[in-house]
């Protein structure tokens, strides 16, 4: 099923044989090539170092690729489905997962493909495959084995997101140590000098080689190796390592997703089994939650002394506010932390978290894994953890990130869920606009804020963006060959009561 750039895919996510689907076990594979465009050659670079200084482009979740979508039921578009920020959504829910997908490109590659082009930004092509489980788009999250012979057929269908890809330069001294690896028995059989070269690499590689260490979103710009080679320093042979890093920008020109596939896991069963299913449910719904989010810039952006902006919006079965904070407009999936403390949030005469918070606490620290469902069962990856508890700054500078720390939120739950009750526990205004305050300072003003400077030119974050999470549930029944409903305006306990009753 291939799709042009910035076209609709659908697809159905049941199939024939099956009598029911498990949502929980099954996957979309997408293979997709793409132009990308780079303004600089990376030319400068010797012969021994070509293969083993490595980009990588691509996605740091899968689900990231789906920027819009819809569902279908028996043919039919189910009210309250079309999700229209499913990146945004995608990045809340599956920030903790390492999931990272995408290619990688040697600078050979890079020379080879640009060859004889010389206009500037010069393209390349670039492929690969992206599978993307069901279960990992929110609103599928809480779905397991669906009696799609019951209650009808179900399609997705779906835009890609080009704004979601992200870049990042491979650490070479780890890039070069494992070509060497793979590659030793070649290169011992090869000229001593690539030898003597990639020796000189890992001997002579210095900590002033300060290139960027976290993704980049694609269309920005980051500092990145572009030339590498053995400088002679006197007749007798000895070489320095000399480095080259510049300012370059990775862009997007195009897409084409040549095939996509919905990998359905599912099982027959018996008409026995299918029947006793059939009378069960034509009393009461086959129930599944769910969850939505929705996305609201706040229409101010920090200044010198911090931020309070606020913005009106309906809150329905609200259970928890994400805040992200970017620092380029471009910026779909690569989140830092603003460094920032007293922060909060007030709305509905309640204030989230009850007491202003340090974001670089250890009490922030717990209250964002205890968000996250990860002090229990789940452990947080390395990047999540690394970007909520590190330091950007002092009280006189700046610090450059040493790895990757574009993996920040801040989850804010609005449940209680006192008593351990199975009761709708948030914020519901019943639609009507309240208003959500943020508020927040800097915990080091000045040129050493780094959340304000974005660079050392003077550029400025765009608004904070708002997230609100809401509670959802899916109602089928096996009437008239099957019937769905979307529900989005009822809490757990009215839908759940009236069956328990």
């Amino acid at each position: 099923m291939p799709a042009l750039f910035d076209k609709e895919i659908i697809i159905s996510l049941s199939d024939t044989d099956h009598d029911i689907t498990q949502i929980q076990n099954s996957f979309l594979s997408v293979v997709l090539t793409a132009n990308i465009q780079l303004d600089d050659k990376f030319d400068k670079i010797d012969e021994s170092y070509k293969d083993r200084l490595v980009l990588f482009v691509g996605l740091k979740s899968g689900s990231n690729l789906i920027r819009k979508y819809t569902i279908y039921h028996r043919g039919k578009t189910i009210d309250g489905s079309l999700q229209n920020d499913a990146t945004t959504e995608s990045f809340i829910y599956n920030t903790t997962k390492p999931k990272t997908c995408g290619t990688y490109i040697s600078m050979r590659e890079i020379e080879e493909l640009i060859g004889i082009q010389t206009a500037i930004p010069y393209t390349i092509p670039i492929g690969f495959r992206v599978s993307i489980p069901l279960d990992d788009l929110l609103i599928f999250s809480a779905f397991t084995d669906y009696p799609n012979g019951l209650f009808g057929d179900l399609k997705i269908k779906f835009k890609i997101s080009p704004h979601a890809f992200v870049f990042y330069q491979v650490n070479p001294i780890i890039s070069m140590a494992k070509y060497y690896t793979m590659n030793k028995d070649e290169l011992l059989g090869s000229s001593q000098q690539k030898l003597m070269d990639i020796d000189l690499m890992f001997r002579n590689w210095s900590l002033t080689f300060q290139y960027t260490k976290q993704f980049t979103q694609l269309g920005c710009t980051a500092d990145l190796i572009t030339g590498l080679h053995a400088e002679p320093l006197t007749e007798s042979g000895l070489k320095n390592l000399v480095c080259y890093i510049k300012l370059v920008t990775i862009s997007i020109k195009n897409y084409v997703i040549t095939e996509v596939t919905a990998n359905m896991e599912g099982y027959k069963a018996t008409d026995a089994c299918l029947n006793r299913v059939r009378q069960f449910y034509s009393q009461r719904p086959f129930v599944v939650p769910a969850q939505r989010v929705e996305v609201w810039p706040f229409p101010k952006s920090a200044t010198l002394t911090g931020i309070r902006t606020s913005q009106n919006i309906p809150l329905s079965h609200v259970t928890d506010f994400c805040l992200l904070f970017p620092k380029d407009a471009r910026a779909t999936t690569c989140f830092e932390n603003p460094c920032y403390q007293n922060m909060q949030v007030t709305t509905c005469g309640r204030n989230f978290p009850d007491m202003p918070m340090n974001i670089l606490y250890q009490q922030f620290f717990q209250l964002q894994l205890n968000a996250s469902n990860l002090d229990l069962l789940f452990e947080a990856t390395d990047e999540f953890e690394d970007a909520l508890t590190t330091p950007r700054n002092t009280a006189t500078r700046r610090l450059n990130p040493h790895t990757d720390l574009t993996s920040f939120l801040i989850t804010l739950q609005c449940e209680r869920n006192s008593n351990g009750a199975l009761t709708f526990d948030g914020l519901d205004t019943q639609n009507q606009n309240t208003s959500v305050e943020l508020r927040g300072a800097p915990k080091y003003q000045g040129a050493a804020d780094s959340y304000y400077n974005v660079d050392t030119s003077g550029k400025r974050p765009p608004p904070p963006i708002l997230c609100t999470v809401h509670d959802t549930f899916w109602l089928f029944s096996p009437a008239a060959g099957g019937s769905c409903i979307y529900d989005t305006n009822h809490s757990f306990d009215e839908v759940i009561g009236p069956l328990s009753a």
